[in-house]
């Protein structure tokens, strides 16, 4: 839904009456004929002003970013430059803790942030098989 100043722009937009006028060679403005004149289509708030020649386009407007498979390494790498921005976190928050506290609590909070990145990056490479159209890996699941 539009906001109130959307909506004012519109109809301030419709209010107006535009003519449409040449200056001639003495500079006298001369009113044009309705034949000449030529109106612009509006364009469709909507679509942002996009052709309907993208409509024929199958699964969007351009490919997907490729992602890559999830990895354990990846994550953890990733969790090892999160470590310090959490430490600094919990110093400005809980400064009167001692170091070792604070340390403590980082290593908690990173090792439960681990799991939880690594199955975001799973959901992430799902996605993206789904959209390319790729089968997805076999599961390795458990084996009895």
């Amino acid at each position: 839904m539009p906001s109130r100043k959307q909506r004012r722009k519109r109809q301030k937009e419709r209010r107006h009456e535009y003519e449409f006028v040449y200056v001639d060679s003495e500079g006298q403005e001369v009113e044009a004929d309705p034949d000449d004149v030529e109106v612009k289509p509006r364009r469709d708030e909507r679509r942002n002003g996009k052709r309907d020649a993208q409509k024929g386009k199958v699964g969007g407007g351009r490919a997907p970013r490729k992602v890559d498979p999830p990895s354990w390494g990846k994550t953890a790498r990733r969790a090892a430059i999160f470590a310090p921005l959490i430490f600094v976190a919990f110093s400005f928050l809980n400064g009167n803790q001692s170091i070792a506290t604070r340390l403590a609590l980082t290593l908690l909070y990173t090792a439960f942030f681990v799991p939880f990145m690594y199955l975001m990056d799973r959901t992430m490479y799902r996605t993206y098989l789904r959209r390319t159209g790729q089968s997805p890996p076999p599961s390795a699941g458990r084996r009895r």
